[in-house]
């Protein structure tokens, strides 16, 4: 039997080395907002006031190794934005706090940029296209592409003053 076509992923919630360091990515470059924190071992933030889109521990990790990037485990956590502007807001913003730009790809159904947090792991930002403007063969099977995103193209769009 198939999930309920209104099931969604919730949280994500990841196990990091420095909690403050993480925090500080996830609220700075992210823009999401702390929304309550457990002593020094956990953090919990969200946007728009939520209880939380993201959960950071390092009960089993603190001070730890970084993963190997090889090793099974999440590939990355996606972050969608409404819209173009907002996508490219958080592009922006991330490229003011220096973060690395590992790709960024049009998908067709999406377009989308791809780098790491602090500990390494995977990050998405992403908007979606509305579905009427999905790619489909004649037969009207998706058909995602992966060709490459224009992010000075992208950047234009950008709405927030980046004087910060």
């Amino acid at each position: 039997m198939p999930a309920h076509p209104e099931t969604r992923i919730g949280h994500v919630h990841l196990k990091v080395t420095d909690l403050d360091r993480s925090v500080a990515f996830y609220r700075d470059v992210m823009g999401l907002e702390v929304m309550q924190t457990y002593g020094r071992q956990a953090a919990f933030l969200s946007a728009g006031g939520y209880h939380h889109h993201i959960g950071l521990n390092t009960w089993h990790s603190k001070d730890g190794p970084r993963a190997d990037p090889r090793a099974p485990g999440l590939y990355h956590t996606a972050f969608v934005f409404p819209d173009r502007p907002a996508l490219a807001d958080a592009l922006a913003r991330a490229l003011h706090h220096g973060v690395e730009i590992e790709g960024a790809a049009d998908h067709g159904v999406s377009e989308a940029i791809y780098f790491s947090d602090p500990d390494g792991n995977g990050i998405e930002i992403y908007r979606d296209r509305a579905p009427e403007e999905w790619p489909r063969s004649g037969n009207g099977t998706l058909l995602m592409t992966n060709a490459p995103l224009d992010l000075p193209n992208l950047l234009l769009e950008a709405t927030e003053d980046r004087a910060d």
